[in-house]
């Protein structure tokens, strides 16, 4: 299964918080997620803060030896980074041009426990399957239970008719991070509105915005 997911997944991107949380429960699984990355030779593309979550699992993967991209938006620089930053680092325009560019430099992603920040991302990422802008995974790391409400939603977004079934399998939900790489085979089974050939990344961060 090592091998498998060496070969699979290069880069993964993970959307997680700034915060640490109130629980070290959520401290350990970031590392325990960037130590499952550094065993399988799994890079790291993250959103560029050096404190919270953020900085525990970039710290992780960079010290085991896996290469780390962090994208950061230049209005969050002096919020998110504090003390010297992890891997590389790229400032783009704003938070449109962040998630294109971890996107596009992602085979999958995954979510930790979050704040706004994080539940946003994962899902325009969701949607963005949906649509047929990638045919990447997408998984929830719901430590004891913390995404059990949100799955509960996509759930009655599927009974009352707003969710189709094929689109619920979008998302993979698994309590700990051994779990979630080793359960991933994700398999697109809806019907996407637009063939992912006619997308193209680039445009998602919306043509005119320039990086610095």
């Amino acid at each position: 299964m090592e091998s498998n997911s060496r070969s699979k997944f290069k880069r993964i991107c993970v959307f997680c918080g700034s915060n640490p949380g109130h629980r070290k429960v959520f401290s350990d699984a970031a590392i325990e997620l960037g130590n499952e990355l550094v065993s399988r030779k799994i890079d790291l593309v993250y959103g560029g803060g050096s404190v919270g979550l953020m900085g525990l699992i970039s710290q992780r993967v960079y010290q085991g030896g896996c290469h780390v991209l962090g994208v950061i938006p230049k209005a969050l620089v002096p919020i998110e980074i504090s003390g010297e930053s992890v891997g590389d680092v790229k400032i783009v325009s704003d938070m449109h041009e962040r998630k294109a560019e971890m996107a596009s430099q992602a085979d999958a992603f995954i979510a930790l426990p979050g704040g706004y920040g994080t539940m946003e991302e994962t899902l325009e990422m969701i949607t963005w399957a949906q649509l047929g802008i990638h045919k990447k995974p997408v998984g929830l790391l719901n430590v004891e239970g913390y995404y059990n409400s949100l799955l509960s939603l996509f759930d009655n977004g599927v009974e009352e008719g707003f969710i189709k079934p094929g689109a619920r399998d979008i998302v993979l939900a698994a309590p700990t991070a051994g779990e979630l790489l080793a359960r991933w085979q994700y398999t697109p089974s809806h019907d996407h509105v637009a063939p992912h050939e006619s997308w193209h990344m680039e445009e998602l961060a919306y043509p005119g915005e320039q990086s610095p």
